[in-house]
């Protein structure tokens, strides 16, 4: 509302109109007329072109395979309850709205409000953030099905296959601040403090149930809840990380026998005692979240997310996403992963320097995969890193040997033109930091941007 003072100051200003031509009056203009009531005889479907691709996305869903998001609705014919929104049509918006960027329920549910093609999929249903949202975390399991679906569906016309597969992985930011890591011992200082707030709010709503601020203190009461419920799992995951530290530093540091002179002095051995160990921390806000190191060398919260891609068609295959910031060990758990979605293992595995640990490239080629992985740099500079080295195995030696032929190289040079493109695609649609907490609900936004980069190859292959 433009109030008093306001009105008087844009009256004070010269006119804004057209001034009069000398010699002649005023120009004829087309203004605008806002309060004009007209009627208009249009339909949705005719205000969004034939090839707009909104209807691409609309078409590919119809094509997927949602009896499982069916199933779980209770509005059934004959009975009460609010019908809810159809999941076809949650899937549709999804998938357009992470092939245009947006990652946010409410700018999506804005959109629906606001933008032609997003009104078109709609179709007059209306659409909420929070229905949206929850849409789009509450069926991982589901998801992953669509994206095995719509790769076989690659696999069956010969577009695409398992021959050769290229692996990379990805960090992304998690929703959590730096600042937000405690150490353990601050963690139970702030668990004592929730605790204390969560019993005091509870107190409050209790003294007095029918006041007029309720709604607002049952909230108050469900966020400290939240707060509490996080401190408590991150709590957990010190423990567990201090527990797993001291396990490990057990194994490396085997216990020394005393010698004379120790027993002598009453000491049980040599040296200096060892250093304090770091105690862990982890996240307030997203518990699962870890430090790692992102591709500008920063150190931020991230979790690493690993997409395999069929170097023929360009597809994504499988999935995975974890809160380890090496991509170290990596590949036998894809492999094994890809070979319980579609019944076999990708014949060849394709992947970066990061991700040559022996043990794997031993799993593989028992399984028979052949893996395409740069032998790392030895530390002795006159030593030739492809020469198989004393105690390797079979399938160790013949790694070293095959990565140093031209074919291996032209094969590896594969990797790049999958594996990276998948990557830099995923960024461009907004893949740059989760708005989500938690690794169940960010492999759930790692699988639709995976589905949405399949349905993209699909247009491209059907196109050529």
């Amino acid at each position: 509302m433009v109030g008093a003072m306001d009105r008087a100051w844009f009256d004070a200003l010269p006119d804004q109109a057209a001034p009069a031509r000398p010699g002649g009056g005023r120009p004829r203009l087309r203004r605008p007329e806002r309060r004009q009531v007209a009627w208009r005889a249009v339909s949705l479907d005719q205000l969004v072109a034939a090839d707009h691709r909104v209807r691409l996305v609309w078409r590919f869903v119809e094509g997927l395979d949602l009896a499982p998001l069916y199933a779980g609705i209770k509005a059934l014919e004959g009975r009460p309850g609010h019908p809810p929104a159809d999941p076809q049509l949650l899937v549709a918006l999804w998938l357009y709205a992470t092939l245009e960027g947006i990652g946010s329920a409410r700018a999506l549910a804005r959109l629906c409000a606001e933008h032609l093609a997003y009104q078109w999929l709609c179709g007059g249903v209306g659409i909420n953030h929070k229905t949206l949202s929850d849409f789009r975390v509450g069926h991982g399991a589901v998801l992953e099905g669509l994206l095995v679906d719509s790769f076989a569906a690659l696999l069956r016309t010969g577009v695409a296959s398992l021959e050769r597969v290229a692996q990379d992985g990805v960090r992304v930011r998690a929703a959590a601040g730096a600042a937000s890591f405690r150490r353990h011992t601050s963690l139970q200082a702030c668990q004592e403090r929730a605790q204390e707030v969560l019993a005091r709010l509870r107190r409050e709503l209790e003294a007095d149930p029918a006041a007029a601020s309720r709604r607002q203190a049952a909230a108050r009461v469900a966020a400290a809840e939240g707060r509490e419920r996080r401190v408590a799992a991150a709590l957990a995951i010190t423990a567990a990380l201090h527990a797993e530290s001291q396990a490990r530093g057990a194994r490396a540091r085997p216990p020394r026998a005393a010698s004379r002179d120790d027993k002598e002095d009453g000491a049980g051995g040599g040296g200096p005692p060892p250093a304090p160990e770091k105690e862990p921390r982890a996240s307030t806000t997203d518990p699962q979240a870890r430090v790692m190191k992102m591709a500008d060398g920063g150190f931020r919260p991230a979790y690493n997310v690993q997409f395999a891609a069929d170097t023929r068609s360009g597809a994504v295959a499988g999935v995975a996403v974890d809160n380890v910031g090496s991509d170290m060990g990596r590949m036998a758990p894809m492999s094994a992963a890809l070979a319980t979605a579609y019944g076999t293992r990708p014949a060849q595995h394709l992947a970066d320097g990061g991700f040559a640990k022996l043990a794997d490239i031993e799993t593989l080629a028992r399984a028979g995969v052949v893996a395409y992985v740069p032998v790392p740099e030895p530390r002795d500079a006159t030593r030739d890193r492809h020469r198989p080295r004393p105690g390797d195995s079979p399938a160790l030696a013949a790694w070293r040997q095959r990565m140093a032929t031209d074919e291996a190289k032209a094969i590896y040079k594969q990797r790049a033109a999958t594996a990276e493109c998948v990557n830099a695609q995923a960024r461009n649609r907004g893949l740059t930091q989760f708005l989500v907490r938690g690794s169940a609900k960010v492999r759930a936004v790692a699988l639709w941007h995976a589905l949405t980069h399949n349905m993209a190859c699909t247009w491209r292959l059907a196109a050529a």
